[in-house]
């Protein structure tokens, strides 16, 4: 039987395994394309699905003057509804989609991560569960399966998505893997009115929330928004206002200041959307997993073209106006920023580290033989998914966890064994 050594993997010996490190969403393989939209033939669906977003956008951009902060560009075309790539009816998810996550690769991810809540569920005595953007349900159904299996079902698993079309398919996910437990699930398409204890879950959220795009310069800073002409759509800068000026002054300064001409990102929304997101977590943890950098890392001189990706068709590439409504547009997480707002929002920094030393503290070799039952070949493919989850130059570094608590003292287990916190 093919054994998968923990304390390899922390010290990043690969296996042979091996993908391309590419600021986004994990997926298998990654193609970095820049010429993605000409290689790929749209379907007469997706063409005119596309074009009514671009009308829609044009409309917008001339009733603003000519001129929308890309910030609201990419609310658009993710969240418009009917239209964004959120809010439509396109497979995002899996080998026919996008991009692949983590529960997309592996039941080990949601069997770990089902062990930080069962802890907290615990600890607690009872509680429920809230899970943001649960994507294709294969998360839920892991964590539901192996709660049950450790006798610490929550009460409620809420699911929270502004996709209809995704809420349909965690629907069918739930009822075809864990039918018997379909009923604890319940629907949201906003955050709980109704204060609760539990857990709150997000997993690769946070880099799918809209950003805005700065450039500096010596003696001023631009933000770089979005024209139109004809049916293109193109960057078009101007002079940033106080707020945006002081805040790329602020990272400027944090990432131990930028040459002319640096350009990256900052998500203005965060500490707002994440304080009402878990506005409603009486007391508990929330669980935040995503792929970015605390402040100081993230903005570093040498990263001057930022960290914006857009996902189509399992390639990445650096176009935004490509297919509006058709593809992912991503940014890393400014880890340090989602810090600021836990205590903003009232709550504890209770751990944050990286993806690959959350999962071996929560024992993903136990859970690697459990799943296995000992099945040497189921072992074996277990073992392979686990490096795609934990290696370096797959995912174990560049995403990271981070725990945010309210009225709960206990240590969390996941980050028992390597603290970043000091990092931020």
């Amino acid at each position: 039987m093919e054994e998968l050594s923990i304390r390899d993997v922390m010290r990043g010996n690969d296996t042979g395994l091996s993908m391309q490190r590419v600021p986004g969403r994990n997926r298998a393989p990654v193609r970095e394309c820049p010429s993605v939209g000409r290689e790929v033939e749209l379907s007469t669906e997706e063409a005119l699905h596309s074009r009514r977003l671009t009308a829609h956008l044009a409309d917008e951009i001339a009733a603003a003057g000519g001129w929308i902060g890309f910030e609201r560009y990419m609310e658009i075309v993710l969240y418009a509804p009917g239209l964004g790539y959120y809010s439509a009816g396109a497979r995002k998810l899996g080998p026919g989609g996008d991009f692949i996550t983590a529960p997309e690769i592996s039941s080990l991810f949601g069997a770990c991560v089902a062990q930080q809540c069962a802890d907290v569920l615990r600890d607690l005595g009872a509680g429920s569960i809230l899970e943001v953007g649960a994507g294709s349900g294969r998360l839920a159904a892991d964590i539901l399966s192996r709660l049950e299996a450790l006798g610490r079902l929550p009460q409620r698993y809420l699911i929270l998505d502004v996709s209809a079309d995704l809420r349909e398919r965690q629907r069918r996910t739930l009822r075809e893997r864990v039918p018997h437990l379909f009923a604890l699930a319940q629907w949201l398409t906003a955050p709980p009115a109704e204060s609760f204890d539990g857990v709150i879950l997000a997993n690769e959220v946070l880099d799918a929330l809209p950003v805005s795009r700065i450039r500096w310069h010596a003696a001023h800073c631009e933000e770089l928004g979005v024209a139109v002409t004809g049916d293109r759509f193109h960057w078009a800068p101007r002079e940033a206002g106080e707020a945006t000026a002081a805040a790329c002054a602020a990272l400027a300064a944090a990432g131990g200041g930028w040459e002319d001409g640096y350009v990256t990102e900052y998500c203005p929304r965060l500490k707002a959307w994440s304080a009402e997101l878990t506005r409603a977590l009486k007391s508990g943890v929330a669980l935040w997993f995503d792929y970015g950098l605390p402040r100081p890392q993230y903005y570093l001189p040498e990263r001057r073209d930022g960290t914006l990706l857009c996902h189509f068709r399992h390639r990445a590439h650096g176009d935004p106006f490509l297919h509006p409504g058709l593809q992912d547009i991503t940014a890393w997480v400014d880890f340090t920023a989602l810090a600021e707002a836990s205590r903003c929002a009232g709550f504890e920094l209770a751990g944050f580290t990286t993806q690959a030393y959350l999962l071996a503290g929560l024992g993903i070799d136990r859970e690697m033989q459990n799943l296995a039952g000992g099945d040497e070949n189921r072992h074996a493919r277990l073992a392979n998914q686990a490096r795609r989850l934990m290696l370096p130059g797959e995912m174990g570094e560049r995403f990271k966890a981070m725990a945010w608590s309210r009225e709960m003292d206990a240590p969390l287990r996941g980050f028992g064994l390597q603290d970043l916190r000091h990092t931020l």
